[in-house]
């Protein structure tokens, strides 16, 4: 809890994707705006959005941003925000914003958070003050960020997580866990009542089961094993066979033992973990799809247990198939009924 106003510097790039940042801006400054948790004490945060120069600065969205401040006039501040960057087919470039890092790097050292929402991690990254510590980032962008900065412990399918000596070091995961930021923030520095006040009002939503419902499962292909690659095509049509392992190893010539470590050396995973996250994500689309019942998919997938199929499924996803289905399946809106 604190007992004055914080001063948070969301930063603003020419790669930002303004959806976070304006999300996370609004949300920060609507207890002065919108008089969220009373008027007797002060706002608990005073979030300002700055930049390299300021003025508008023309982001990836063609929308102008208005950078309030230069970071070179920003002495002091309680928290830094780097919010979404569109990385692009590129990815991202390190070391194009230097005095950005330095800044971040100073603040820091001066005592101030530095938290990212989803990609945003990247720049903060080369403060090197994550170095060791464990982090979330958007989920297609987690291969990208371990080769980046290898130091740092990736875990994609956090949606936040919070680090340092001081549990100063906080980041979002993918998209829309900026939710999880925002509302950890408030209810860290002004209570949990009021977080869930703020949740209430702007309809924002704690991911707690994580991310793991949303990640797609794609196996490595740039390995360059053509025998593991043989076997990743052949599963892709067979991987219902009763015994998917066993045939792979036969297709393949080599001995078993050495087949399998081949192929978990080459994808990452073994063969029977691969196996059954192809068969998982299949089991996702026909959940999604398809009316068919729980006991039916599984078996679809090939898994006769339909009880191991469930444990199996909740497991790699964090949530029973009937969840699943509940959660993604696109609802069918109902038209509103015709006026008397």
């Amino acid at each position: 809890m604190t007992d004055r106003t914080l001063d948070v510097s969301v930063v603003a790039l020419p790669d930002t994707g303004v959806a976070t940042m304006f999300g996370v801006l609004d949300v920060l400054n609507s207890f002065s705006i919108m008089g969220l948790g009373g008027t007797d004490a002060p706002p608990p945060f005073r979030a300002q959005i700055v930049g390299a120069q300021a003025g508008p600065l023309m982001g990836v969205s063609g929308i102008p941003v208005p950078v309030a401040h230069a970071i070179a006039d920003i002495a002091t501040t309680d928290i830094v925000i780097v919010p979404s960057i569109v990385l692009g087919s590129s990815g991202w470039q390190s070391g194009r914003y230097p005095e950005l890092v330095d800044w971040a790097t100073r603040m820091h050292a001066q005592g101030a958070m530095l938290a990212s929402a989803c990609s945003g991690i990247f720049l903060l990254a080369e403060t090197g003050r994550f170095d060791g510590h464990d982090v979330t980032v958007h989920y297609d962008y987690a291969t990208q960020l371990r080769t980046a900065h290898p130091e740092v412990r990736v875990h994609p399918e956090r949606a936040l997580m919070v680090a340092g000596t001081r549990e100063e070091l906080v980041t979002s995961g993918a998209s829309t866990t900026w939710h999880d930021l925002v509302l950890y923030l408030t209810g860290r520095y002004a209570g949990a009542a009021l977080a869930q006040e703020t949740a209430r009002m702007f309809a924002l939503q704690w991911h707690q089961d994580g991310l793991a419902p949303y990640m797609m499962f794609e196996g490595r292909t740039d390995h360059g094993d053509a025998v593991v690659a043989d076997a990743q095509d052949w599963l892709r049509t067979h991987f219902s066979v009763a015994t998917p392992v066993e045939q792979m190893v036969v297709r393949s010539g080599l001995a078993e033992r050495t087949f399998k470590r081949r192929f978990t050396e080459s994808t990452g995973v073994s063969p029977l973990v691969y196996v059954q996250r192809i068969r998982v994500e299949e089991a996702k689309r026909r959940l999604e799809r398809s009316e068919d019942s729980v006991e039916a998919v599984g078996w679809h997938v090939g898994y006769e247990d339909s009880a191991f199929f469930r444990r199996l499924f909740k497991r790699v996803t964090g949530l029973a198939p009937g969840a699943y289905r509940k959660r993604f399946r696109v609802p069918r809106i109902a038209p509103a009924p015709a006026p008397d």
